[in-house]
């Protein structure tokens, strides 16, 4: 597999871990937590709810990073090129949701986007 379409697909394995990752965590919020469940629709989370997201939005990235590294056998490029594509999804949702969430939230999950993508990415373990 060349370089380029293992770079590829590396970032589409990323992304598809995230979304996953992130589904699955949710659902797990949602059916073991009922008062997550009861707000969800109005996004009228309380600290510890929005805390919790943002947990799991690390949990995510965290995987997507590695699933890129894995695939890519740790490219630095694919890992930002991910980094990238989720800050190109991620930061429109945020910006239409600004006045759901205080600032700090968006800031710390777009933040976390960054960070835990990439530390993900550092912790694959060797082949």
């Amino acid at each position: 597999m060349g370089q380029v379409t293992r770079g590829l697909a590396g970032v589409a394995t990323g992304l598809v871990a995230w979304v996953l990752i992130a589904t699955a965590g949710n659902l797990l919020l949602r059916f073991s937590w009922p008062a997550y469940a009861a707000v969800e629709k109005a996004m009228s989370f309380t600290l510890g709810m929005l805390t919790a997201r943002l947990a799991l939005g690390a949990v995510s990235s965290l995987g997507a990073g590695f699933a890129v590294a894995w695939i890519t056998r740790r490219n630095a490029v694919a890992a930002w090129c991910l980094v990238a594509l989720l800050l190109a999804i991620f930061i429109p949702v945020h910006y239409a949701l600004w006045h759901k969430f205080p600032a700090w939230y968006h800031v710390l999950f777009i933040a976390s986007l960054v960070l835990f993508t990439l530390l993900g990415a550092m912790r694959r373990l060797p082949r």
